[in-house]
């Protein structure tokens, strides 16, 4: 994908200097041993300059990790450590930091093999947090070599995720449409996340689209729709107009881009679109975000943050859907109940009218927009890629800022269950545990729209940490709460 950071990881072995160095030698070896026979050498750096002791250690230690590109920072406590000079290394290091520590490896070593770093961890984050410097922090943030290793994988979408955000322009095109209040949020939140936002008229996209006209890069453009599209093609005579739509947007994106690395973006579709562009962009922006780059429907800024993280964390195309509508009670007897252990209350259909990527999609055709068909002739509602999504995990989630201007988040892990929708546009039958509740006492309760950014497979452990780095605070961090565990607001004699 091209629009995605690569991360790069620096280790730094920490020792405190009335403790043996050799066991942070040694423990950094062996850890570095174990990440390399599991998952390889990509990504990762062994700062081998020095074993940090002291201050003057950690400006040697910060500069080499610099010098070798990295973009991420693991401080590994081989022993108790050096409370100043390893959170000093957190704060001074331009990117995103972890902590973890090593345990004890054998009861035949306890007297100059212990190294005590299970205690030195408590001193590292009370130090962090005086310092005001954010790090991740694993749930059991103490293992041995090959425990320490999968901590460090575990880290790489965290971080990927971090960096993408420290370097990201959203770029924005028109207001919302009229009766969308739903998606408005104050981009005060964007700053604060160090997200740049670059917003436009519907015009100056009109202008741009215009200039491009009989653009000599079309014909290679249509080939490659039509090769994706295949027997789906159903639309052919649009296809010059979408490669016309799509060159616009990724020149845009290059010439617009600025100082900044990575891009998303929040685009507009309707009421004024299809008639003056002449077709609807979900095709195109369905491209674009297989290529790594969200494009949101309907000016949906945040609802494109997401689905950035969501690309960043899982280097996959996500999407965005409506939780959009019930599963039929004939549908749910018929096709899940008794074959899947989820209640009627648990399911749900997402769908948008044709923005997911073919590669999500079970089946796929291009065909014109048949709500917006109702009021318009149905040629300018062309360009929707509908199909039944993709059988299989998936994650639903939202970063969301308040009409206050407070972040908050919340995410679930489910499944699209393979069962035929029987309806229009990109859609699938959607099953998350213990839906009903979430839907009514957290996104019902605390106000989210109805746009949720969607994860093909599992990724809450990785979101939940990207979130709670960010400065959600864990309070505004909801999830699909397990039966028995009753949201604040739940009534409890129901």
């Amino acid at each position: 994908m091209i629009n995605l950071p690569q991360v790069k990881v620096g280790v730094v072995a920490v020792s405190r200097d009335c403790f043996p160095e050799s066991l942070s030698v040694n423990r950094r070896k062996a850890l570095m041993e174990a990440y390399t026979k599991k998952y390889g050498t990509e990504g990762v750096y062994e700062c081998p300059i020095c074993i940090v002791e002291s201050e003057i250690h950690m400006v040697q230690a910060l500069e080499d990790i610099k010098k070798a590109g990295c973009n991420a920072l693991c401080v590994y406590l081989g022993n108790f450590g050096p409370e100043i000079s390893e959170t000093l290394l957190a704060k001074h290091f331009d990117g995103p930091a972890m902590f973890i520590a090593a345990a004890e490896e054998s009861q035949n070593d306890l007297m100059d093999g212990r190294g005590d770093a299970y205690c030195g961890m408590l001193n590292a984050s009370y130090n962090l947090k005086l310092r005001g410097v954010k790090a991740y922090i694993p749930e059991y943030p103490v293992g041995d070599a090959d425990k320490c290793a999968d901590m460090l994988n575990e880290f790489l979408p965290i971080a990927r995720a971090i960096i993408g955000l420290s370097d990201l322009k959203i770029i924005s095109f028109g207001p919302r449409p009229l009766n969308f209040l739903a998606c408005n949020a104050p981009i005060k939140q964007l700053y604060n996340l160090g997200v740049e936002i670059e917003e436009n008229s519907e015009l100056d996209l009109f202008e741009a689209f215009k200039k491009h006209d009989n653009d000599p890069r079309i014909p290679a453009k249509v080939k490659e729709m039509e090769e994706e599209l295949g027997a789906g093609n159903l639309q052919p005579d649009s296809l010059p107009k979408h490669a016309q739509y799509e060159l616009t947007l990724l020149d845009w994106v290059e010439e617009h881009r600025g100082y900044r690395k990575y891009v998303a973006i929040a685009g507009k579709c309707w009421p004024a679109f299809q008639t003056q562009f002449g077709f609807v962009p979900c095709y195109v922006n369905s491209r674009l975000t297989g290529m790594g780059i969200p494009v949101s429907c309907e000016v949906d800024i945040y609802g494109c943050l997401s689905e950035f993280i969501g690309t960043c964390v899982s280097e996959d195309a996500v999407t965005l859907l409506d939780i959009n509508n019930s599963v039929p009670a004939d549908m749910y007897a018929e096709s899940i109940k008794g074959q899947f252990d989820y209640t009627h209350e648990d399911t749900f259909m997402g769908f948008h009218c044709g923005n997911t990527n073919s590669k999500k999609l079970a089946f796929c055709s291009m065909k014109y927009q048949k709500i917006m068909a109702r009021n318009l002739p149905i040629e300018v509602t062309q360009g929707t890629l509908e199909g039944d999504i993709a059988p299989g995990d998936i994650t639903f989630f939202r970063l969301q800022s308040t009409a206050d201007c407070k972040l908050r988040a919340y995410i679930a892990q489910g499944e699209v269950l393979p069962v035929a929708t029987k309806s229009f546009g990109a859609i699938g039958v959607f099953a998350i545990p213990e839906m009903g509740r979430f839907y009514r006492h957290v996104l019902i309760e605390k106000n989210y729209p109805h746009h949720g950014a969607v994860a093909f497979g599992h990724f809450g452990k990785a979101l939940y940490e990207v979130f709670k780095y960010v400065g959600v605070p864990v309070e505004d961090l909801n999830f699909n709460q397990p039966k028995g565990m009753m949201y604040p607001t739940e009534n409890p004699f129901k």
